[in-house]
């Protein structure tokens, strides 16, 4: 047999897809070993399809699609969110279905029951769609001490469809994170690459600056707040001469209670916001970054569809 060349590498799409907040994106990170997706302990955190790219010398090129979580809300958003992830199971050539195997034990636990919240089955019938090899990820199995709690997990899940390999991982931890790119990459189909070999995501750089501060903006608020933002980036200037990137983000809300909330006490929270967005920009880009935010009320931005295109969501 010949040596194996380029043009016979696996490489291909792998979905990223689950309930809301199973740890989508910090595995996306995790494999990529760069931050190109925000990640937060809320749920909803991940609106777009948003591709991250890890190519590994001489053993292929997993091209992740983290998408939305799949839920059922009520807001025109919810519904444009659940069609970015429904539509990326007939765009990939392989199906992650994520599963947070520390809630679903929860839940279990709670319930005295074996099989699967109602939540969990709506996902499975949405991924009877997928036409390529599904993977079962149960991830943070680093929060299950007794770890003969996932059998019964694996037998509800596999018992409702079938799945072409099974690994239990920690996205934050690392474990099981080198079996897991080895069994996508067994998966995928054996072709020349995708991208070159240097590139991590196709989001333009506006995107990714609004996402960090739509990030912060999720970690420094409660409640309703998170849900009810979209950040757009008016202005993005690279300057040369200073190695300087200047950005002017808007904080679009929908009330304003919401507003009074995220400027904060004498502008604190805004500032805090902001600072920290800015941290993140610089380690991302690599330079240094003046960052100017502002809050606007756009009442209902979220259940008006120009709106919603005009935040890069539909």
């Amino acid at each position: 047999m010949s040596d194996s060349t380029p043009l016979e590498l696996p490489a291909g799409f792998v979905a990223l897809v689950g309930q809301p907040n199973v740890g989508k994106s910090t595995l996306m990170n995790a494999v990529l070993g760069v931050k190109v997706a925000i990640a937060t302990s809320k749920p909803q955190t991940t609106r777009n399809r948003i591709l991250g790219v890890q190519t590994l010398s001489g053993k292929g090129q997993l091209c992740f699609v983290d998408t939305p979580g799949i839920h059922q809300g009520p807001k025109r958003l919810n519904r444009v969110m659940n069609e970015v992830a429904l539509q990326s199971l007939r765009e990939v050539d392989v199906v992650c279905h994520m599963v947070d195997a520390a809630a679903l034990a929860g839940w279990q636990r709670r319930t005295g029951q074996q099989g699967l919240p109602p939540e969990e089955r709506y996902v499975i019938e949405r991924l009877s769609q997928a036409e390529v090899p599904a993977l079962l990820v149960l991830n943070k199995i680093d929060q299950i001490k007794d770890k003969n709690l996932l059998l019964p997990m694996i037998d509800a899940l596999t018992e409702r469809t079938d799945y072409a390999a099974v690994v239990p991982l920690s996205a934050l931890t690392g474990e099981q994170l080198d079996a897991f790119v080895e069994t996508v990459l067994e998966h995928l189909p054996h072709q020349g690459l995708l991208f070159p070999e240097d590139m991590l995501t196709d989001q333009a750089e506006r995107f990714l600056a609004a996402e960090f501060v739509r990030e912060q903006v999720m970690l420094q608020t409660r409640k309703e707040i998170p849900y009810s933002v979209a950040v757009e980036v008016e202005h993005f200037n690279e300057d040369e001469q200073r190695d300087l990137l200047e950005i002017s983000a808007v904080i679009h809300v929908e009330r304003d209670s919401q507003k009074g909330i995220i400027i904060g006490q004498g502008g604190q929270r805004i500032k805090a916001i902001g600072q920290a967005a800015r941290a993140e920009l610089e380690r991302f880009f690599g330079r240094q970054v003046f960052l100017e935010t502002f809050v606007r009320v756009e009442p209902q931005w979220s259940e008006k569809s120009r709106h919603l295109h005009r935040f890069g969501y539909e």
